[in-house]
């Protein structure tokens, strides 16, 4: 290929979706706390997940983030099955997780 010649050049797929959840269900016994959860997030898309308390919210992130593993459904990154993978290996492509806590650091006020 000489300096003159056209390269081509890797671009990411914007259209397609970075995370994938698809009728993701969880069951604690006889509770059903997440029933058939479905959702697509592209990259650069900002997307919330909102409801009441008791609602599922948490249950949906451990699930997609591999500290539950779901009774049904399935959950892609960038195409690649994750549900049921350890969080370590989940972290390991990409997907991590934080906690929202009031006072992480006792003695610091910012």
């Amino acid at each position: 290929m000489s300096e003159s010649s056209p390269r081509a050049v890797a671009t990411p797929a914007v259209d397609r979706p970075l995370l994938q959840v698809w009728e993701l269900s969880m069951r604690f016994g006889g509770l059903l706390a997440v029933d058939k959860v479905t959702f697509e997030v592209r990259p650069h898309q900002i997307f919330a997940v909102i409801g009441p308390n008791g609602a599922g919210k948490t249950t949906v992130f451990n699930c997609i983030g591999g500290f539950y593993q779901p009774t049904s459904g399935s959950v892609l990154l960038d195409g690649h099955a994750i549900q049921g993978l350890p969080s370590h290996r989940i972290a390991r492509l990409g997907l991590v997780r934080t906690f929202q806590n009031v006072r992480l650091f006792k003695n610091m006020t910012v």
